[in-house]
């Protein structure tokens, strides 16, 4: 009986002894578990909204022998800038990666030797304005090479390559529901349909147009009062040239012979 006693308050005495705080050293922690908190701000004291922050657990590579960085946490700072986690070991290395858009991204490690609880409060962190100048854009469009419109059809000459160095009538050919027969007549809807330069009657032919000069082609099916107030079975080509016309003249010379000479 009296050896069981002695054990018993042997055992009490132990218990006492590792319960009491290290003599000379910091406080023992009562809890393995802590908490983080703090609050992101701008340049002017304002708080952050929807700030990015990954809380990342430092730990040495058995491998490697190098430290590497794990990903434990993440979360957005409230309206307020403030930010909190919670159940953090004070006896782990830990770092912080914060983030948002405008702002340069920082690296923030945590130390809880300087603490005397298991709560840290990291306070305000500030965020410098990432101001970049972006380099000139030069944005390029391109027609398409058939526009579809409300009452006509627009063929912008210029996407053809097949038309360069032709004439009008080789731009024709190429064009969708025009027709084109071996001696250069155009029929639109199997009717000859009427030749417009800019908006206006011409005595030209097609044949007599060089492509270079075409910027596009309208068909148009159903021509009102403003093209011809007579109306036209077949409808209208109307050939649109370039305003950037070159100085200079244009010619072309038409041969003809027989086995006669």
């Amino acid at each position: 009986m009296k050896k069981f006693i002695a054990i018993a308050l042997m055992a009490t005495a132990v218990a006492s002894v590792h319960a009491q705080a290290p003599a000379g050293g910091r406080p023992a922690f009562a809890m393995s578990e802590g908490q983080l908190s703090g609050q992101i701000v701008d340049n002017n004291g304002k708080p952050i909204a929807q700030a990015s922050v990954n809380l990342l657990k430092v730990i040495k590579d058995q491998a490697t022998g190098k430290e590497r960085e794990i990903l434990v946490k993440s979360t957005s700072s409230s309206e307020n800038g403030k930010f909190n986690f919670a159940a953090i070991s004070p006896k782990e290395k830990w770092k912080l990666k914060i983030s948002s858009v405008g702002y340069a991204p920082i690296d923030l490690a945590v130390d809880y030797s300087d603490s005397k609880t298991t709560t840290k409060d990291l306070g305000a962190i500030k965020l410098e304005n990432d101001n970049r100048k972006l380099e000139e854009v030069t944005v390029t469009g391109r027609k398409a090479l058939l526009e579809m419109d409300i009452d006509k059809k627009v063929f912008n000459v210029e996407k053809n390559i097949v038309a360069a160095g032709g004439t009008a009538i080789d731009v024709l050919r190429n064009m969708p529901s025009v027709q084109v027969d071996i001696d250069g007549n155009v029929k639109l809807r199997n009717a000859a349909p009427t030749i417009f330069v800019d908006g206006k009657p011409t005595t030209l032919t097609p044949d007599q147009i060089p492509a270079d000069v075409i910027d596009k082609i309208e068909i148009i099916t159903n021509p009102s009062a403003k093209y011809d107030a007579s109306g036209s079975m077949a409808g209208i080509l109307n050939i649109i040239l370039k305003k950037n016309k070159k100085a200079g003249y244009n010619g072309m010379v038409t041969l003809g012979g027989d086995r006669f000479g």
